[in-house]
Formats: C-alpha cells, sequence, structure tokens
C-alpha cells in the first residue's frame, strides 16, 4: 500500500492550475482508499475471526467427531453386545422352551402318576375290603376248625373208649372160640372124623384171623390218635435192624439186603420202625417164592426231591390195581399165597402222612415192585 507523504510530494509536482482539483481528487481518493484500508482491515478483522471461528469450529468439529467416533465404537460395542444378549435371549428363550416342554411333559407324568396312585387307593380299597372280607371268612373258618377240633377230641375220646371195648369184649370170645376149639382137637380128637378136625382147625384159623383184624384195627386207630414225638432217625440202621429179625425168623432163605448207609430223617422213631417192619415186611414176604430173592432200601432224586424206596424183584401186581393198595383190608394177591390182613399199606400210608409225606408205587407182575416215599417232618419242624 502507497505511503501519504510520497504521494503528496508526487502531486507538489503536477502543473498548479490542476494542483486544486488533482489535490481534491487526491484527497477524495485518498479518503476512499482509506475507507477502504479501513474497510479491508475490518473485513481482515472480520476474516481472521472467522478463520478463528472456523479453525475453533474444525477444531470442535475435530472432537466431535472424536466424539462421534467414539460415540460409533461405543455404539458397534453396544450393538455387539445387544447382538451377543440377543443370542443370550434366545438361548434363554430356548431353554425356557425345553424347560416349558419339559415341564409339560413332567405335568404329564405327575398327572400320570396321581391317576395310578387313584387308582392304587382304588385297588387298596377294593383289596382292604377283600382283606376284611378274608379275615372275616378266615376268623369263621377257625372258629369253625376249633369246633371241628372239639368235635374231633370228642370222637377220639368215643373211638379210644370204642377200642377198648373192641380189644376187651371181643377179644374175649374170640379167645374162648379159638381155646375150646383147641381143647376139642386136643382132648377129643380120637372121637372125630377127618372132615370134623378140618372144622375145628378153620375155626381156629377164622378166630385167629379175627383177632388179627383186631389187632391190626386197634393198630391204625393208634396210629391216628397218638402224638408223634420228633427225633432224628437212622432209617438205614432201623432197615437194617428189621432185615435181621426177618433172616432170624428164616435162616435158611437165599435173600440179599442192599440197604444205603446214612440215611436220616426226623421223625418219630417208634412209627418209622412200624413202616420199615410192613414194608420190607412185605417186600420179604412177596420174594418168599424167588431162589435168589433182593430187598433194597435207598434215595433217589424224583423231581428234585429226595426219595426213599424200598425195592424187591418178587411177585409184583399189576398196575391196574395200584388205587387199591392203600385201602384197608385190600389185597391184590390170594390169602393162599400170600397170607396177611391187608392192612399194612393203610398203616404206612397213615404214617407218612403224619410225616408230612406221601407214598406210591411202580412195579410190574413177576418183576417186582418198588415203593417211593417222601418224609418232610424235619422240613415242617425247622
Amino acid at each position: 500500500m502507497p505511503d501519504p507523504a510520497s504521494l503528496r510530494d508526487r502531486i507538489a509536482m503536477v502543473r498548479p492550475e490542476k494542483e486544486g482539483q488533482w489535490l481534491a481528487e487526491v484527497e477524495d481518493y485518498t479518503k476512499a482508499m482509506l475507507n477502504i484500508l479501513e474497510d479491508a482491515a475490518a473485513e481482515k478483522k472480520y476474516l481472521e475471526e472467522a478463520q478463528h471461528a472456523i479453525l475453533n469450529i474444525l477444531e470442535d468439529s475435530a472432537d466431535e467427531k472424536a466424539q462421534l467416533e467414539e460415540a460409533q465404537r461405543a455404539f458397534f460395542n453396544i450393538l455387539e453386545d445387544i447382538s451377543g444378549e440377543k443370542e443370550q435371549f434366545e438361548d434363554t428363550q430356548r431353554a425356557l422352551a425345553n424347560i416349558l416342554e419339559d415341564s409339560m411333559e413332567e405335568r404329564g407324568r405327575l398327572e400320570e402318576n396321581q391317576r395310578a396312585m387313584l387308582n392304587l387307593l382304588e385297588d387298596f380299597d377294593e383289596e382292604r375290603m377283600r382283606s376284611e372280607a378274608a379275615n372275616r371268612e378266615t376268623t369263621e373258618a377257625l372258629e369253625s376248625l376249633r369246633k371241628a377240633k372239639e368235635a374231633t377230641d370228642a370222637a377220639n375220646k368215643e373211638l379210644e373208649a370204642f377200642s377198648y371195648s373192641v380189644s376187651h369184649d371181643l377179644r374175649t370170645p374170640l379167645q374162648s372160640i379159638d381155646g375150646f376149639s383147641l381143647a376139642l382137637l386136643e382132648d377129643y380128637g380120637d372121637y372125630l372124623d377127618d372132615r370134623g378136625k378140618d372144622y375145628l382147625r378153620r375155626v381156629r384159623n377164622a378166630t385167629q384171623r379175627m383177632a388179627q383184624l383186631i389187632d391190626d384195627l386197634l393198630k391204625l386207630s393208634r396210629l391216628t390218635r397218638s402224638e408223634l414225638n420228633p427225633v432224628t432217625v437212622d432209617l438205614s440202621a432201623l432197615a437194617a435192624r428189621v432185615a435181621t429179625e426177618l433172616q432170624a425168623g428164616q435162616p435158611d432163605r437165599n435173600i440179599t439186603f442192599r440197604i444205603r448207609e446214612g440215611l436220616t430223617v426226623t421223625g418219630d422213631a417208634d412209627l418209622l420202625k412200624v413202616l420199615f417192619d410192613n414194608l420190607i415186611g412185605n417186600a420179604w414176604k412177596f420174594t418168599s417164592k424167588k431162589e435168589e430173592a433182593v430187598i433194597e432200601f435207598g434215595t433217589a432224586d424224583v423231581g428234585g426231591e429226595e426219595t426213599f424206596f424200598v425195592r424187591d424183584n418178587g411177585t409184583g401186581f399189576d398196575m391196574a390195581y395200584a388205587d387199591k393198595l392203600f385201602a384197608p383190608f385190600q389185597r391184590l394177591h390170594l390169602e393162599k399165597d400170600f397170607p396177611g390182613t391187608g392192612i399194612g399199606l393203610s398203616i404206612v400210608q397213615r404214617i407218612i402222612h403224619r410225616h408230612d409225606g406221601r407214598i406210591w408205587a411202580d412195579a410190574a407182575v413177576g418183576k417186582g415192585a418198588t415203593f417211593f416215599f417222601t418224609l418232610n417232618l424235619g422240613i415242617r419242624e425247622r
């Protein structure tokens, strides 16, 4: 910009006639220039202020930009967190849905359990009613058993009195008949012909047979009424004892006994002796026509149960008549061939039943017989 002092010096050098006009123009120009300069200075100042303002704005904009970027980053972080939260929320929703499904299933199971419990309660009520009815029936049955026992005891007393009457009142006349028949044979035998003597012998045989029948009936009666005395019984020793007694009575017989050792049970020793007297006695009797007889006592496993047996190789019998074996006074052979009253096996069956056992037979004509039996009194006692 030109200096005003040097401008005036230049103006002085201009022609004098024009100096006043020029000066006026110059002053106007100068004023205008000064105004312009002032305006320019003001504008400059304004521009500088605007520039400062812009710079400030730019600085503020930079800060805003940084803040905006931080806000964006924070927003993105928030979005990421929201996304994670959303996934967690979705997982939670799925978990809740699963829990609801499980809850529905559990509810269904609970309802089923409730129905089952109700059914059980109904069944329990029905079972309780049946149990009460059964208890009433049991009570009534026990009362009936008590009355039956009283009646049985009374009947046993009457039977005992009857047995005494039989043993006394019937034996006496039989003994008289037998005794007088013997006296006739001995004292008056010379006055009798052979037919008369045969008649007397038949009378004696009949009276003796009747006496034996009475004895057997009394034995059968006592077996029912007598009390058991359970002890440990060596059956092998009992069988050997009976075999020895039979051989002593007929030492000339050719017979072999095979007795298994060490067989013991719990039972009444006296009754079991009677049992072997009859079973081994029958085997002895029905092998009497064999040149080489064999009688065996042992055990066998029948259906998982220890079963005793007495076996012989004697005359045997037809199994078609096996149902008659244990009936009193039933015989499968003629008395002239094998004497006896037919009461022995009935006695055996009574003894075995009193020992909670059972008895059955297997036989064939001409091939011998085997009598199987069980004794479970020891099991009941345990």
